[in-house]
């Protein structure tokens, strides 16, 4: 097997945006399945909560896979699933499969994250992987441009099928791309042992567990503004074509996050205080948020924080897993799974409290406390 050849960068970074694009793009939607479905928006805002409880079993099913019979296949794997998902989406007869089509569809996105993020692993090391995962978090920033202006546009001239026939047809784009261009990066040194050692030396690390908590919450804080500001900006008479160029705010606001933090860090500054710095921002932001929840100019406060996510979680992802490069795909796996679960919990949870503001709140003030006792 052939691992010396790098893997293009632009196609790591079109898979690793792969599942957040994939959101982004159903956000606008949902105001429409809920009418379609007949479901109110609590109802319809636990697909993106179930979404992310399944998402943690595929980190862990793709990440001990890509241990095991290479990165490239799982990633593969990932892709067909996805599509499957999407697909039994189009046909749904009723709220309750399409939650299953969901949960199908999120499996498979959930290799774009952990089997690219064990690739760069395999890769890169230390500086060099932080200064990777910063490149990426910039090519991030334009996902929510794509991903709620098409998702808006798909919505208002197709409604929600129009949506589920896009990401079906993006995974067959992004299957096609990986199976011609995408080498394998597994060393043959890689460990493919048990879980079991594994999970408990990653059990006792109490570093590894509060930056698990810190990502989950950051996230939290970005995809709470998906699944509860359709409803907010219909309350104010906006159009989901409307609320979807929303994403060009937030672009810029994440696109600024990671370029603030690729300066900042090569001025000297530590990973350690970029991140308490950024969770921070991410407080005086959220309160902001709650006092401006009921206008347009909640927008303001949501950049806040979405620059604060893009300074944010590059400085933790590169730190977490520094210990377990010898099982970087399981170890990537336990760690996604974690933090996944613990955002499909909150993220559950903000669908019943349905209070954006209170919600950004209490995850940054909890995001605080854990930058300060995270080492």
């Amino acid at each position: 097997m052939n691992t010396d050849k790098q893997p293009p960068l632009w196609l790591l970074t079109l898979l690793i945006m792969f599942p957040q694009l994939v959101e982004t793009i159903y956000s606008p939607a949902l105001p429409g399945i809920a009418r379609a479905f007949q479901v109110g928006s609590e109802r319809a805002a636990q697909t993106l909560s179930v979404y992310f409880v399944a998402f943690a079993v595929g980190v862990t099913l793709w990440g001990w896979l890509s241990d095991h019979i290479g990165r490239r296949p799982a990633m593969m794997a990932g892709l067909l699933c996805y599509g499957a998902g999407s697909a039994l989406a189009l046909v749904a007869p009723g709220f309750s499969v399409l939650l299953m089509a969901r949960m199908v569809a999120a499996m498979g996105a959930a290799a774009g994250s952990v089997v690219v993020q064990t690739m760069l692993r395999d890769r890169y090391e230390s500086t060099a992987l932080a200064r990777v995962f910063s490149v990426m978090g910039a090519a991030l920033a334009i996902s929510p441009v794509f991903g709620l202006v098409s998702g808006g546009w798909l919505v208002s001239l197709y409604g929600h099928t129009g949506v589920f026939v896009a990401l079906a047809s993006l995974a067959l784009v992004l299957l096609i791309l990986t199976a011609f261009l995408l080498p394998e990066t597994r060393s043959e040194n890689t460990s493919s042992a048990r879980f079991g050692g594994l999970f408990y030396r990653m059990a006792g690390d109490g570093r590894l567990w509060k930056n698990a908590v810190l990502v989950a919450l950051l996230n939290t804080m970005i995809f709470s503004y998906y699944s509860l500001a359709p409803f907010l900006f219909g309350q104010l008479g906006w159009s989901p074509r409307a609320f979807g160029w929303t994403g060009v705010l937030l672009a810029f606001a994440s696109l600024s996050g990671s370029l603030w933090n690729r300066k900042l860090l090569s001025v000297g500054l530590s990973p350690e205080q970029l991140v308490k710095n950024a969770c921070l921002l991410a407080l005086l932001s959220g309160i902001a948020a709650w006092v401006l929840q009921q206008s347009v100019w909640i927008l303001l406060p949501m950049a806040g924080i979405v620059v604060a996510y893009g300074i944010a979680i590059p400085n933790v992802l590169s730190q977490a897993l520094s210990q377990y490069r010898e099982q970087a795909g399981a170890a990537g796996a336990l760690f996604g799974l974690v933090y996944y679960m613990l955002l499909g919990m909150m993220l559950g949870l903000a669908g019943i409290v349905q209070q954006l503001g209170l919600v950004l709140t209490a995850c940054a003030v909890t995001a605080c406390f854990c930058s300060l006792s995270r080492h």
